[in-house]
């Protein structure tokens, strides 16, 4: 029968066929350990260790960032004061290795501008060559002759 309102209560109609799907949760191990592996995989191998394990590139862009800005490992995700850790456990980057990291985000994009402008001065070369092969073969040919 039905109620006042006209519908079904929502306890007594039967249980959805589709439960609704959870979040997944990843553990500050996990994701520290998925930001090395992506990290030091090569160029080629970095999607498929996504796919593999599921991930998205933000997944690892936001874990690197929480790695980085100290909010991996504390309970909570929670950044903490320097005061509030104990001198042991202050996990702080030398200069070397803040260097080491700016060195290599500008390698890696030097690379990738090196790789455009070879790209470019392929396509202006076979250009180029087109150019010369149409003006050579445009001498050649003799104008018409009027009657």
């Amino acid at each position: 029968m039905s109620t006042s309102s006209g519908k079904q209560s929502a306890s007594g109609g039967g249980a959805d066929p589709a439960p609704k799907p959870s979040r997944r949760v990843f553990s500050p191990e996990y994701k520290l350990a998925m930001v090395a592996e992506y990290e030091n995989a090569p160029n080629g191998e970095k999607g498929a260790i996504l796919r593999r394990e599921g991930l998205y590139s933000s997944h690892i862009i936001e874990w690197t960032r929480a790695r980085d800005g100290g909010l991996l490992g504390n309970p909570g995700g929670r950044k903490e004061d320097a005061a509030t850790i104990p001198v042991g456990q202050r996990v702080k980057k030398s200069a070397e290795q803040l260097e080491l990291e700016k060195l290599r985000r500008q390698n890696e994009k030097l690379q990738a501008d090196l790789k455009k402008t070879r790209m470019a001065l392929d396509i202006m070369g076979k250009a180029h060559a087109l150019l010369e092969e149409l003006s050579e073969s445009a001498d050649n040919d003799s104008p018409p002759k009027k009657s």
